[in-house]
């Protein structure tokens, strides 16, 4: 016993002795005023515009507003826990979503954290939602198709790799199943996929999950959620957070497609 003691003190001493603190710099402010999805905070001096803020109860917020007396902070999360003099720091990470290997396959929010049970997410690093697009001298001429699996757009209407494409119609009339058929068609085919479900029931992203499960697609699809019962904030950048995951996969000399789905709830977010 006398042994076991004098080895556990030894450890200890030895935690004790290679013990280095760390050190960090933030701003720190508090909340003035909180509601709607939004809180001014009053102290964040030196915060950037884009730049990720956490409150006392860890969720995030995107500075967005710079005033000379306050910052107003859009809540990326559930705000309702956001009172007035709440203390809220300053990340120094402009806002941005994990980006590499590690998102296929996976279900993510709109800020690149993992929904689906399966643990954390090894990502090589993060990428800014907000970037400018390259211009259009820079970028490769459409000579590759992107084939739906569906005949009648195929030989009439067809998509190429680096084409936007607009699926527009009432609802209920399959614009959604046409989407995920054209996922589904690209195994094998060296395209990744990004699926971005935005404003939706989780009840109809859980079988769409499941839909592409069955059919093997989610092999090499990551699947974005913002559903409906999520703040705003989160819809509005759920798109965002898709394409830099698809950016990230073109610049690494890989083709990616992304499926918004849908854009009009993005709009009304």
């Amino acid at each position: 016993m006398s042994d076991l003691i004098r080895q556990i003190t030894a450890d200890l001493q030895k935690q004790i002795e290679t013990f280095q603190p760390e050190m960090e710099v933030r701003d720190v402010g508090s909340v003035v005023e909180a509601g709607d999805g939004i809180a001014r905070v009053r102290g964040l001096g030196d915060v950037r515009a884009q730049e990720l803020v956490q409150f006392d109860n860890g969720v995030l917020g995107v500075a967005f507003n710079l005033e000379a007396e306050a910052v107003g902070v859009i809540v990326m999360g559930e705000y309702a826990g956001i009172e007035e003099g709440m203390l809220a720091r300053s990340t120094g990470r402009i806002a941005s979503v994990p980006v590499g290997g590690g998102m296929v396959g996976r279900v993510v929010d709109a800020l690149g954290q993992p929904i689906d049970g399966k643990g954390p997410i090894k990502f090589e690093r993060y990428r800014a939602i907000e970037r400018i697009a390259p211009g259009v001298v820079s970028r490769k001429d459409v000579d590759t198709p992107v084939q739906t699996g569906i005949k009648a757009i195929d030989s009439m209407i067809p998509i190429g790799r680096g084409q936007r494409e607009l699926i527009i119609g009432d609802r209920q009339t399959g614009k959604t199943a046409i989407a995920l058929d054209t996922i589904i068609n690209q195994k094998g085919k060296d395209l990744l996929c990004i699926y971005v479900a935005i404003g939706q029931k989780k009840s109809a992203i859980a079988r769409t999950v499941a839909t592409l499960e069955r059919y093997g697609a989610m092999e090499y699809t990551t699947v974005v959620v913002a559903s409906a019962d999520e703040p705003a904030a989160l819809q509005y950048f759920a798109p965002y957070a898709g394409c830099a995951i698809g950016e990230e996969f073109m610049e690494t000399g890989r083709d990616a497609m992304v499926v918004y789905d849908d854009l009009s709830k993005h709009a009304w977010a």
